[in-house]
């Protein structure tokens, strides 16, 4: 951010952008069910690069606890099904064809605290990014005002709106992580 100008708006889309990122990192936590968005943080070495799975293959859920991966190209299919394998998520996939079945395992009392473990850095990780987001925003304030390009009590007022916030980011980070934490828990 540039030292000779106050967005408001960038700050907020910014803060806003941490919570995006732990709401999809939260969701590619396994929570005992099927989901599709569980398979979204894996990549696949294909055609000279990773790509993600989700660009090769189609996701469903069929079951409860069932997730199937139609791969669109079946030279990819040992590929993409030993990225799951080593996408340390605990599923071992099971290839028929084209399809790639996975059956989704309880989930052990001691594996739901590592998950919530998991999830409270993500949060974590995701209050530091706005609380720089939140610094960066007040040292541009402090700038302006400490140059005479705008008055004390306009500088006040932004780093009011700025507080904020963050405090609405953070906020929005901690329901995330308390709504996950209860389902993966929850028996």
């Amino acid at each position: 951010m540039a030292a000779t100008a106050f967005d408001l708006a960038d700050i907020k889309r910014r803060m806003t952008a941490g919570v995006d990122v732990l709401k999809k990192d939260l969701a590619g936590l396994r929570t005992g069910r099927a989901s599709v968005n569980l398979l979204d943080p894996i990549t696949v070495e294909a055609y000279g690069g990773r790509s993600h799975l989700k660009e090769l293959a189609g996701v469903s859920v069929p079951e409860p606890r069932m997730l199937q991966v139609s791969v669109y190209d079946r030279g990819l299919v040992v590929a993409v099904e030993k990225a799951i394998r080593e996408a340390n998520l605990g599923l071992n996939p099971m290839t028929e064809g084209a399809t790639i079945r996975i059956k989704i395992p309880e989930l052990t009392q001691e594996r739901r605290k590592e998950l919530v473990k998991a999830a409270h850095k993500y949060a974590e990780d995701q209050r530091v990014a706005v609380r720089h987001v939140r610094r960066d925003g007040m040292e541009v304030l402090k700038k302006l005002e400490k140059d005479g390009k705008i008055p004390l009590d306009q500088a006040k007022r932004d780093e009011a709106n700025v507080q904020k916030a963050t405090d609405e980011a953070i906020a929005e980070i901690d329901k995330a992580l308390v709504t996950k934490e209860k389902e993966i828990m929850t028996v």
